[in-house]
């Protein structure tokens, strides 16, 4: 009796995400039956896949025990300039997407220095070029909208054998990721490094190497993510993206990523973002008040946190059961 209760409990921590997104769409479903159509279960996915690209990159990050706070200056700050290219230079959409996922690269590299070379702790350094980009953004754009040429917003709104192109975008980034994470010998050390730094480096991995990358990785599919949000609506204000890295860091988190590093996926990623909009939009459907939609997703939010930290020490449980000493 006691070893399948342990069972269970196990079963529950490690697939915690999946157990609470099925109670949220049983719970809307039966309060607002139309919210299991599926045109209902497309638009939460399609509306998902904005922050979900930037919490896979997010992933990244997490798997080394890191956090990057700037994300949300990074996805408003990276369109703006594909914008600019793309009014006053006149560049089409697809090399407008590639000079914004550039920026996003730039941007990575920056906070990649300040943590790899300077030893500044991920969170102070995020936290600094978060006001950083979205300061040098507003700049630029003297705290005025900005509106993006037509042509984005074909882009964003066409539709590739009736699949909408964000839904594209969004599986292709979170295929290469799973590919990268678990089939690459960079996927490999990014694990490795995550559940010991000391020991990866023992074993003769460059620690600052993985580190700068995850974190332009990070950058990149923020900046991919917000070009891709700015392309369904045509222009851009200084409250973009502003407030978007507590999304993209609880869908990383919902989606399994550990705050301590070495768990994670970039699937877990996809299924964290669909559950948070999942909630927002069960919200509107059963006339919720609006108001109470923060305070719904701090709680899921603390119970992810929760979980994170009670598996974590089972891990470490388990570990002292079956290492033995030498």
């Amino acid at each position: 009796m006691i070893k399948s209760l342990e069972k269970a409990s196990d079963f529950l921590f490690r697939n915690a995400t999946y157990v609470i997104f099925a109670c949220v769409l049983l719970y809307y479903g039966l309060q607002a039956p139309s919210f299991l159509s599926v045109e209902s279960l497309s638009n939460i996915v399609k509306q998902a896949s904005f922050i979900g690209i930037a919490a896979i990159g997010m992933t990244f990050v997490l798997l080394t025990a890191g956090i990057d706070l700037s994300v949300g200056a990074v996805m408003f700050l990276a369109p703006l300039i594909a914008g600019y290219a793309m009014r006053d230079l006149g560049v089409p959409v697809p090399v407008g997407l590639l000079v914004a996922v550039l920026t996003g690269v730039v941007l990575g590299a920056i906070n990649a220095v300040l943590i790899v070379r300077l030893k500044v702790v991920p969170f102070i350094t995020t936290l600094a070029t978060l006001f950083l980009f979205r300061g040098f953004g507003t700049w630029l754009t003297s705290s005025q909208q900005f509106d993006f040429p037509e042509q984005i917003r074909r882009f964003g709104l066409s539709t590739v054998l009736g699949v909408p192109t964000p839904l594209i975008v969004f599986a292709i980034v979170a295929l290469a990721a799973h590919v990268v994470l678990a089939h690459t010998a960079f996927g490999r050390q990014v694990y490795a490094f995550g559940n010991s730094p000391e020991g990866a480096r023992k074993a003769g991995l460059s620690a600052e190497w993985i580190q700068a990358r995850v974190f332009i990785i990070c950058s990149a599919c923020a900046a991919l993510s917000g070009f891709m949000l700015i392309a369904q609506i045509g222009r851009l204000d200084v409250a973009f993206g502003e407030g978007s890295e507590f999304d993209v860091i609880a869908a990383a988190v919902l989606g399994g990523a550990s705050l301590f590093g070495g768990i994670g996926s970039a699937f877990g990623a996809v299924v964290g973002a669909t559950l948070i909009q999942t909630v927002k939009l069960g919200l509107v459907f059963t006339g919720v008040n609006l108001y109470l939609q923060p305070i719904m997703l701090g709680l899921i939010i603390f119970v992810a946190v929760l979980v994170d930290g009670v598996r974590e020490k089972r891990l470490l449980a388990l570990l002292k059961r079956t290492i033995r000493p030498v």
